[in-house]
């Protein structure tokens, strides 16, 4: 009896880079994705070939990325390109259009986390700077104090719905699809925060429905870190520091650790993985400890501190 033969789907390879990053995203769609790790992937996939428009049907591909790679950038550029472009290659390799991963080999670099140092006086001050007669500056007021308050990434605070903020038991829930490591985690809020968070729902437009964010536009859009920098542009031009969004995260942690807060509380609270970036945190205040040892050493006043050396007999 003759064996059936056996019919075999050829797959179709896109002809273009657009139509292989439409049928990447909705393979990463299926899989569950979250809707910013979406548009990550989008971002970087299409910034690339943007550059080099020819790379995708070309033997070049390979040296046009490595020409990509070579740019002189921040190491956490770097890495955002490397994770992005890598995977989206990954699939190339498995849907049959490329045969070899171009960024196979390449590592992460270490990236130097920029923490600012922010006088405390200065935050006490950036506190009294919004106006709160207006949505946007109680908008304003009630984001510097819930980041003072908890050290949420700024993309987090933007992402944030009504449901997602319990003013009666004073949590914040950070949402797996919202959270940059994709774990949910709750944050704790103080008293003052809940309030003016209470104030802010109050002053949203009648017509704003649950799923505007907390923390919108006067028109109910999403913030972004560019509007936000905006803003914190207006407000260190009066202070005369220069503060970023991330800085203030910064902040929260550095005062958490000086208050007496414990390493590893501030390591679930600002939701990292591992204590690489709590140490650097610790690291600065030990310098608060030596300042302080400086000028409050009991020495200071009981040692003698001018005397001759006195020649010690043999």
């Amino acid at each position: 009896m003759a064996k059936k033969k056996v019919a075999t789907v050829r797959k179709e390879v896109p002809d273009t880079w657009q139509e292989a990053l439409q049928g990447f995203l909705f393979w990463k769609q299926a899989q569950g994705l979250a809707e910013r790790t979406l548009t990550d992937y989008r971002k970087h996939v299409s910034q690339f070939f943007n550059r080099h428009p020819k790379a995708y049907n070309s033997k070049n591909l390979k040296s046009a990325v490595l020409e990509y790679m070579a740019q002189p950038v921040k190491p956490a550029t770097f890495n955002l390109r490397l994770v992005n472009l890598k995977a989206f290659f990954d699939w190339c390799i498995q849907e049959g259009i490329f045969t070899d991963n171009p960024l196979a080999g390449f590592k992460r670099r270490k990236a130097e986390g920029r923490v600012v140092n922010i006088e405390e006086e200065k935050l006490a001050r950036l506190l009294t700077l919004p106006n709160k007669e207006t949505f946007a500056g109680l908008r304003d007021y009630a984001l510097l104090l819930l980041t003072l308050d908890t050290g949420i990434r700024p993309k987090e605070a933007f992402s944030l719905l009504v449901d997602d903020i319990n003013l009666r038991s004073l949590e914040v829930c950070i949402r797996s699809e919202i959270a940059k490591t994709r774990t949910t985690r709750t944050l704790p809020i103080s008293p003052v925060t809940a309030q003016v968070i209470r104030e802010l729902l109050q002053s949203r437009h009648p017509a704003w429905k649950n799923s505007t964010p907390v923390f919108c536009s006067s028109e109910g859009g999403k913030m972004t870190d560019l509007k936000w920098g905006d803003r914190l542009e207006v407000y260190s031009k009066q202070l005369g520091v220069w503060i970023r969004p991330y800085d203030l995260r910064h902040a929260f942690a550095l005062q958490f650790l000086r208050n007496g807060g414990q390493p590893f509380a501030l390591q679930r609270i600002l939701g990292h993985t591992d204590l690489t970036m709590t140490k650097r945190y610790i690291a600065l205040t030990q310098q608060d400890l030596r300042e302080q040892h400086t000028v409050a050493s009991p020495l200071n006043t009981l040692a003698p501190q001018k005397h001759r050396v006195r020649k010690i007999k043999k």
